[in-house]
């Protein structure tokens, strides 16, 4: 079986880019967000994304309108603020044919909503959770978030004397399988590790420097453009190859590759993300390593980019509940309301 040949302007679908795109954006010009949601609609393009199997979820703030932006054909739900990982897990529960992709913000995932996403993860709701991170509540005039630098100074707001929580290490530590961080000003690597995201069986996070452009783009502030377009240090280059012919799944295994230079990770879906090893010797296989890079990179304002750490995906929160493979809300009348008997019987264990 081969993939559909795709033509000049269209993709496998015989859709153009442009069928891929959302509404117009509202957020400041040269906001980071505006271009994470180009690098979303170019990836859901060139992968052949069915828009009517994706679900787009958000929270509260900048960062949340941008569903908007993006993926037009596919429906969407804005939840409350911090709310949105309950609803994404509702969603895909009722039904785990679908794919997601839910974008947060600093504020929306690690102030009010920092025990639903530890959560989330916990249980393995699998999805792409994306977090546009630019170190400040843009939407209510540029206060502080958690992941603001300690000691930055703003001018409406003072001096910050909190230290910075590090989403992509909380990530980790919860127990999430494929975690990556990025500058929203390299759209290359964004489209890399979104494509391999999205590939990944489980809940991928994705912690995206996104610069605010209005609130918290001064030179030292490291959520700025002019910092990550300076140190922006990639860990390796990530290219995702797709084959023609994909096998039904089945266990991931992991070996080094001849060239110790090069890591190549095999997806469930016969992809592979091959990853080459550039100015550190980072394999993200190893849990403590990435951890070790990103307490480095705290400790010394470095700001690393890249995938930090990917393991064989354990099994999703539906598998753990033993639910079947068709939606819930597919299955018909007969096998959600159970017979007479049935009930009679569950209620004579209590009587």
């Amino acid at each position: 079986m081969t993939s559909p040949a795709r033509g000049k302007n269209t993709n496998v679908l015989g859709l153009t880019r442009e069928d891929y795109k959302g509404g117009k954006s509202t957020l400041c010009p040269g906001c980071g967000h505006d271009s994470i949601s180009n690098q979303i609609t170019s990836m859901a393009y060139e992968a052949g994304i069915e828009q009517y199997r994706l679900v787009k979820f958000s929270g509260i703030g900048c960062s949340s309108k941008t569903p908007a932006y993006f993926l037009g054909r596919s429906h969407g739900f804005n939840a409350l603020h911090g709310r949105m990982p309950s609803v994404a897990t509702g969603a895909l529960i009722a039904n785990r044919e679908l794919m997601a992709i839910a974008v947060s913000g600093d504020g929306d995932t690690g102030s009010i909503g920092m025990g639903q996403f530890k959560h989330a993860i916990r249980r393995n709701v699998p999805f792409v959770y994306i977090i546009e991170n630019n170190g400040v509540y843009g939407l209510t005039k540029g206060q502080f978030s958690a992941t603001a630098d300690e000691g930055q100074f703003l001018k409406y707001y003072g001096k910050n004397h909190f230290p910075a929580i590090d989403l992509a290490l909380e990530a980790i530590i919860a127990g999430a399988t494929f975690v990556a961080r990025s500058f929203s000003g390299n759209a290359k690597q964004v489209q890399s590790l979104l494509t391999a995201a999205m590939r990944h069986k489980g809940t991928a996070v994705l912690d995206i420097i996104s610069p605010c452009v209005t609130f918290n783009n001064n030179a030292d502030s490291t959520k700025s453009y002019p910092y990550g377009q300076e140190h922006e240090i990639s860990l390796h280059d990530i290219q995702v190859l797709a084959p023609d012919y994909v096998e039904g799944k089945a266990e991931i295994t992991i070996e080094d590759p001849d060239d110790a230079a090069i890591i190549e990770v095999d997806m469930h879906d016969g992809t592979i993300v091959r990853l080459k090893k550039l100015s550190h010797d980072h394999d993200p296989r190893s849990r403590q390593q990435a951890i070790n890079v990103l307490e480095q990179a705290q400790r010394e304002n470095l700001f690393m980019t890249g995938l930090i750490y990917y393991e064989e995906p354990r099994i999703t929160l539906a598998e753990s509940e033993n639910l079947v493979e068709q939606g819930l809300t597919t299955l018909p009348d007969a096998m959600l309301r159970p017979s007479a008997e049935a009930l009679d019987k569950v209620m004579k264990q209590f009587m």
